[in-house]
């Protein structure tokens, strides 16, 4: 039997290991390559100041984006693309507020203000963005009987963007996501990355969330059960 002294001299051992792999990775910086690409999720007029569904802090993500776009070869930009009178619109549910929920065909859908419909300037990326060498806008959330957070996935679960394929086909490994919000459009792609296969990074400063109910707290839990590795932007090499 170990008497105290040993038992603790293991514990310490074991705890300095648990800590090793997380200390390590703080302290690399992650260089993006050709397998490599960085999805940035809805910076649009409607998440920032003065928007319909503005994202406390949003704006503060669109620096930070850019910096870190550079340092990659590969970028795709989401879009919200609503309908108007879309289903997850509490205005077109008699009696229900914006982030009641309600039940749908699909599960559980949060209502919210009437944001991002197609073609307005709620819906426009914000002019602030600079990523020219962005190579795809996904636009998501067309269907007016179910939303879509995920870049991947429709709420459903089973209606594809065809975003997978896209990143298989250029032998895309790594995702790394950045963008709105932290616990809806930016969690539902991380986690429906891993489910398709690839490595996913999520850029902690690189996001906002909304942050009702506990989403947010929720979100980087389930996010870390699934294998998400949480970094922040000053863990990305960007050249000067």
């Amino acid at each position: 039997m170990l008497d105290r002294r040993h038992m603790l001299t293991a514990l310490g051992t074991t705890a300095l290991a648990a800590l090793a792999p997380t200390a390590l990775f703080a302290a690399t910086s992650i260089k993006p390559d050709d397998t490599s690409a960085l999805l940035v999720i809805d910076v649009q007029n409607c998440f920032l100041p003065g928007g319909s569904l503005a994202v406390k802090e949003g704006e503060q993500v669109v620096p930070v984006i850019n910096k870190i776009a550079k340092a990659f070869g590969n970028v795709v930009m989401t879009q919200d693309w609503h309908t108007p009178g879309h289903v997850s619109f509490a205005s077109v549910h008699s009696g229900k507020k914006p982030f009641e929920t309600i039940d749908l065909p699909y599960g559980k859908q949060v209502l919210w203000p009437d944001h991002c419909v197609q073609g307005t300037d709620g819906a426009a990326l914000s002019k602030d963005l600079a990523i020219p060498h962005a190579e795809l806008i996904i636009r998501k959330g067309f269907h007016k009987d179910v939303d879509s957070y995920s870049a991947f996935l429709e709420a459903d679960g089973k209606t594809s963007t065809g975003l997978a394929g896209y990143l298989k086909g250029r032998k895309i490994k790594r995702v790394f996501v950045a963008g709105l919000a932290t616990d809806f459009c930016v969690a539902w792609t991380a986690l429906d990355a891993r489910k398709a296969g690839f490595e996913v990074y999520v850029v902690e400063d690189a996001c906002r969330g909304i942050d009702t109910q506990g989403s947010l707290a929720k979100a980087w839990a389930d996010m870390a059960k699934a294998g998400v590795k949480r970094i922040q932007s000053a863990d990305i090499a960007v050249s000067a």
